[in-house]
């Protein structure tokens, strides 16, 4: 199997882990990671290395995301999520008060650099067990705030009262578009919390990481090792990083350890150095006066050591 990205849309009810099982089996590999986790309620987006691109892992994980969610307001619950049973319920009265004005006004408080609570029951390790863990024990978990950026969170298509028994909820749908470790289900709790009703996240789809999109995955179902579609890793990272050709003799030098002169500003950020026949050697970043390898490319086969 060549070295590349796998885009998988993620079905509903599989862990990003599972797939990266599955992925591990159709390609015939153990080199197999992926890049951002997905909840087992959340579609879509999972970006999946094979072979020497796990080494590109590490540089997508930080990458902006979009995501399509619907948050229901009028109730709060233990995972912010529909996943869990209710914490607390707000008075019908209080649902039925809401307007998309007042979404809106709130909206707006959550957009831009934000300091965010993590949801409780996350992956976050709290005194070196997973918090989620010590919330199925009992035990109260206060996460730190931590920065992150919300770029856009709007409301998309017409807003629900939905009726359900003796509870009223207040159901939209949303896009969003935010920085690498963002909570989404927190973005939905802490909107319920600021209207004074709680909230909480029912559908979650990612469609984009980086300059990925949905559009480009596969789906899991009836996948097989002839037709899974590798993104090859040049492709994979031209698509995302600018891009720096190197001489022959900057190959070589970059092989040896060795730093190169920069050009322009384009090492200022994760830059990917091609080789004059087209292949991807290394990863690069500015150091001072010079450009240094994050990362060396293996030159065998398939992305193995050579």
């Amino acid at each position: 199997m060549s070295s590349g990205l796998v885009l998988i849309d993620k079905p509903s009810g599989w862990t990003s882990h599972d797939v990266v099982a599955r992925l591990r089996k159709l390609a015939g590999t153990r080199r197999v990671g992926h890049a951002g986790t997905l909840d087992p309620m959340a579609t879509g987006l999972l970006l999946i290395g094979v072979n020497s691109a796990t080494k590109l892992l590490t540089f997508l994980v930080g990458e902006n995301k979009t995501y399509e969610a619907t948050i229901r307001l009028g109730a709060a619950t233990i995972t912010d999520d529909k996943e869990s049973e209710f914490k607390t319920v707000a008075n019908p009265d209080d649902v039925q008060a809401l307007t998309l004005a007042k979404i809106e006004a709130a909206l707006a408080t959550l957009r831009g650099p934000i300091e965010q609570v993590p949801s409780s029951v996350s992956a976050i390790k709290v005194d070196g067990e997973r918090a989620y863990a010590k919330v199925r024990s009992g035990d109260e978990v206060k996460l730190k705030a931590r920065p992150v950026t919300i770029h856009r969170f709007e409301v998309i298509g017409e807003p629900r009262v939905v009726t359900d028994g003796d509870n009223t909820f207040y159901d939209f749908d949303a896009i969003i578009d935010c920085s690498s470790g963002t909570y989404i289900r927190a973005l939905a709790r802490d909107l319920g919390a600021s209207l004074g009703v709680g909230g909480h996240l029912t559908a979650l789809r990612r469609t984009k990481i980086g300059s990925y999109q949905i559009e480009q995955a596969q789906n899991l179902d009836g996948l097989t090792p002839e037709s899974l579609s590798v993104l090859p890793i040049e492709q994979a990272a031209t698509q995302q990083f600018k891009v720096r050709e190197l001489s022959e003799q900057e190959v070589i030098d970059l092989r040896h350890g060795k730093r190169l002169r920069v050009v322009g500003e384009t090492e200022a950020e994760p830059t990917a150095a091609i080789d004059p026949s087209g292949k991807l050697v290394a990863m690069l970043t500015k150091s001072g006066n010079a450009a240094k390898s994050l990362v060396v490319f293996a030159t065998g086969p398939d992305g193995e050591e050579a």
